[in-house]
C-alpha cells in the first residue's frame, strides 16, 4: 500500500491537524521519517511561519490528543510556537508526550530557550509573567488619558506582554484594555 493511501486510510481522509477534506498532502514530520495527512494550508503556516492564522491552530485543542506520535509533535510544536497568544500554553500544559516522542518534538530547535537577550516580564515579587497569566493590582492607578482609576485588588486576567519592554503588559481593566507597569502587579 502506498503512503499516501496509508495515511488517507489512518486519517480518514481528512488533515490530522484540522480535519479539512481538500487539497491533502503527505507531510513529512523531520528529522524522522514518519508523516502525517495534511492540508496545503496547515503545511503551508508550518513550513511558513510568518503566515501564521493563529485562530487557525485551535482545531490542535482536539489533535493534540491523536495516538498517533507524529500528529502529537507537530500540534507540540506549533503550540509552543504561538505559546505567546496564551491559549496555547493552557493546552500544552494539558499535553503529555512520553520522552521519546517530546525528544523528537524538540529536535528542530523548538521550544529552546531563544537567547539571554530574551525580554523576561516579572511582576513586584520577581515572578516570572508569561502571557495569558492573571495579575492583581497592588495599588490605585490612574489610567493615562482617562478620569479612570484602576483600583487596588482589581484582577486583570489574560495579560498579554510588550515585546521591547520588560516593565509593560497590557491587559483589561473592566472594559478598557491599558498598559500596566509590572512593578504593581502581583500573579495570581
Amino acid at each position: 500500500m502506498s503512503l499516501t493511501k496509508e495515511l488517507e486510510k489512518r486519517s480518514g481522509a481528512k488533515c490530522e491537524l484540522c480535519g479539512a477534506t481538500e487539497d491533502l498532502n503527505v507531510f513529512e514530520v523531520a528529522p524522522s521519517k514518519e508523516s502525517i495527512a495534511a492540508c496545503k494550508v496547515c503545511i503551508d503556516q508550518i513550513e511558513n511561519p510568518d503566515t501564521v492564522d493563529v485562530n487557525h491552530w485551535r482545531c490542535l485543542n482536539d489533535s493534540m490528543w491523536s495516538e498517533v506520535p507524529a500528529v502529537q509533535v507537530v500540534a507540540w510544536r506549533m503550540l509552543t510556537q504561538l505559546r505567546a497568544e496564551g491559549w496555547p500554553q493552557d493546552l500544552l500544559d494539558m499535553m503529555y508526550l512520553d520522552e521519546e516522542t517530546l525528544e523528537w518534538a524538540k529536535a528542530t530547535g523548538i521550544g529552546e530557550e531563544e537567547d539571554e537577550n530574551k525580554v523576561v516580564h516579572r511582576d513586584v515579587n520577581g515572578v516570572v509573567l508569561q502571557a495569558g497569566d492573571s495579575v492583581v493590582l497592588i495599588k490605585d492607578l490612574k489610567v493615562k488619558g482617562s478620569s479612570m482609576v484602576a483600583k487596588q485588588g482589581t484582577a486583570v486576567r489574560r495579560i498579554s506582554l510588550d515585546r521591547d519592554n520588560e516593565k509593560y503588559i497590557e491587559g483589561k481593566v473592566g472594559p478598557t484594555q491599558i498598559v500596566i507597569i509590572t512593578d504593581y502587579v502581583k500573579k495570581i
